[in-house]
């Protein structure tokens, strides 16, 4: 079965930096895009960046544009999130998700952004930064 495990979470000082893993299994990985979602205790699930199958792009919400970077290798199946110039406002717990299909073409902004448009998330990984 599908299965996606996030790892690199832990304590950072504002400014700091972090990188997240997310190890994934159970499926054709470089037949996917991916995306990296976080949330916090009583708010939805707010989409943070995404990748395509083949890298040939990525998108990063508005928020972490500039200092986060997504980018994944498809020897080892595993997707990461590079995180700079950390500021408290990204406490939260992040998760990595798998689209639900198979994109060839482009993908829509309003795809990448709709969990309804992902089949599988990971348990996550704590991200604290202190201010």
């Amino acid at each position: 079965q599908v299965q996606l495990v996030e790892s690199g979470g832990g304590l950072a000082q504002s400014g700091g930096t972090l990188r997240l893993s997310c190890a994934a299994s159970g499926f054709v990985f470089s037949d996917y895009a991916m995306s990296w979602a976080r949330q916090v205790p009583g708010k939805e699930l707010e989409w943070v960046a995404g990748i395509y199958s083949d890298s040939r792009d990525t998108l990063y919400a508005d928020s972490v544009k500039g200092r986060f970077t997504i980018s994944r290798d498809n020897v080892k199946n595993t997707v990461y999130l590079q995180m700079n110039n950390l500021e408290p406002e990204d406490t939260a717990r992040y998760v990595c998700g798998k689209l639900v299909a198979k994109v060839g073409g482009r993908i829509g902004p309003g795809v990448w952004k709709d969990v309804n448009w992902y089949d599988a998330w990971g348990q996550g990984t704590q991200v604290t930064v202190s201010s």
